[in-house]
């Protein structure tokens, strides 16, 4: 018997199946504007099956985004190109959600096909904030430490953003702490070295997470559902681990978080990754055991069997792809035909079922 196609109820939504699309940076966007590109590519994978639909890390501030090709949600023209496309992937019976994010000191690079890094001043680049004036590595930006204003701002810019991500449509919303970025940035002893209230002990360097969690369901209430990603481990001695994240974890189901997304690393440009397949599943299974919270298993979930045997042992509530999921648009439609489950076409391509 499939597991991977039993509905999965997070707040007031019941999504579907248990597979999402993970969010992933596509670098196409101009000045956060979301496009025909982003339409068709979110779009396909809602017609593909997904029972939700996870857009790209979303900045909420123009000095939030990774490159000068994100996707924003810091104002009305964004929210209206995002309501488009929030709509269709409802229309298709998958739950749109969107990924809030700011980058920290990984901002303000070239994107990927040109090259990733430092993207300067003079060609369209910015400065960009981190908890402390590490740049993440040498050929990255030298980052600015966030003075007490600079805390509020981002606290202040992601409600705003979740305001915006309501009026568009969106079902879900997941908070990225996750891969080097300013959450995780602030979670780290390797690029938190701040003495104030947000630096030193595991409760400090939470702090500015739990706040913009805190924010983010004022304007988002229960039961609305809301997600965080959290890298479990830098993968690094002396840095954040699974134990603090699991800690992390119980305050964030007690701050009224719904599911943790659990993946790892990207805090640092030297860390030494044991990639395999299910390499990040144990970071969930130990998360929702432990810290008592539905939690989402991520990274080289390539097969159906394999998607399904994660759910079926108990060790995560929901499975993201990613890279899969851009070779095969299609993949739950495939898993579903290998595990003998009837998924209901749209009547456009129903002559193909």
């Amino acid at each position: 018997m499939s597991h991977l196609f039993d509905p999965l109820t997070l707040g007031d939504l019941t999504l579907r199946n248990r597979i999402a699309v993970s969010p992933m940076c596509e670098y196409s966007a101009v000045d956060g504007l979301p496009g025909d590109w982003h339409l068709v590519h979110l779009g396909s994978r809602a017609v593909g099956g997904a029972g939700l639909v996870f857009t790209e890390a979303t900045a909420v501030s123009p000095e939030g985004r990774i490159s000068a090709g994100d996707t924003g949600l810091w104002n009305a023209a964004q929210q209206v190109a995002w309501a488009r496309i929030a709509a269709f992937i409802a229309g298709q019976g998958a739950a749109p959600g969107i990924q809030l994010a700011h980058a920290g000191r990984k901002g303000s690079t070239h994107v990927p096909w040109r090259g990733g890094k430092t993207l300067p001043i003079e060609e369209g680049g910015w400065t960009p904030v981190a908890p402390s004036a590490i740049a993440f590595a040498d050929d990255y930006p030298s980052p600015a430490a966030l003075d007490s204003a600079g805390i509020a701002k981002v606290v202040s810019d992601f409600a705003a953003a979740t305001v915006r991500a309501r009026e568009a449509g969106f079902a879900v919303i997941e908070i990225h702490a996750a891969h080097g970025y300013l959450f995780h940035e602030f979670l780290s002893p390797l690029s938190n070295r701040r003495e104030d209230g947000y630096g030193g002990s595991l409760a400090n360097r939470a702090r500015l997470l739990r706040e913009v969690v805190a924010a983010v369901r004022a304007a988002w209430p229960r039961p609305a559902p809301l997600v965080v990603r959290v890298s479990a481990t830098d993968w690094v001695d002396g840095g954040w681990d699974i134990d603090e994240c699991v800690e992390l974890c119980r305050w964030l189901r007690q701050d009224g978080v719904d599911l943790i997304d659990c993946s790892s690393g990207g805090n640092v440009p030297h860390a030494s990754i044991p990639v395999a397949p299910d390499y990040q599943v144990p970071f969930a299974a130990r998360i929702r055991r432990e810290a008592g919270i539905a939690t989402g298993a991520v990274g080289l979930i390539t097969d159906a069997r394999q998607a399904d045997a994660i759910i079926a042992r108990g060790d995560a509530d929901l499975v993201l792809l990613a890279r899969e999921l851009l070779r095969d648009p299609y993949f739950p439609r495939r898993a579903a035909a290998e595990l003998a489950v009837q998924l209901v076409a749209p009547q456009q391509y129903a002559r193909a079922w």
